[in-house]
């Protein structure tokens, strides 16, 4: 479900996706370059609607003495619907990490999100697990 505050009021709008994606990886040495392409058929409310999104990031590491558990971490992701006004938003992110092993590693970061008239900043602290 998502949450939207509208002028001290919350407005609770139900929202369903389906979507098909591709995600490929590159790598530079230790860099890594992410792509990820998404085609979302979302169901809000009573209305249908498309959405297009690419996801490009960038990870490289940190030889802080030299075991290679940090990284810097960036990405850009930019939506646009199908119809009426194309642009919906762009996330743009920059972010440290740190691996506790191959599985699990954390990532604290600052991300703004740029809307057709406004933008807004927050704060991101993320965990991955990957069994």
């Amino acid at each position: 479900m998502f949450y939207q505050k509208i002028t001290s009021l919350i407005l609770t709008i139900k929202q369903h996706r389906i979507f098909q994606q591709f995600t490929a990886i590159q790598t530079f040495g230790k860099v890594k370059l992410g792509h990820r392409y998404r085609f979302e058929q979302r169901f809000v409310e009573s209305n249908f609607k498309m959405r297009f999104r690419y996801f490009l990031s960038l990870n490289i590491p940190i030889n802080i003495m030299e075991n290679n558990k940090y990284y810097l971490s960036a990405h850009n992701e930019i939506f646009l619907n199908t119809k009426t006004s194309v642009f919906d938003r762009n996330r743009l992110y920059v972010g440290i990490g740190y691996n506790i092993n191959t599985e699990i590693w954390i990532e604290v970061g600052h991300m703004n999100q740029f809307f057709e008239r406004s933008s807004r900043d927050q704060l991101n602290i993320i965990t991955f697990v990957n069994f």
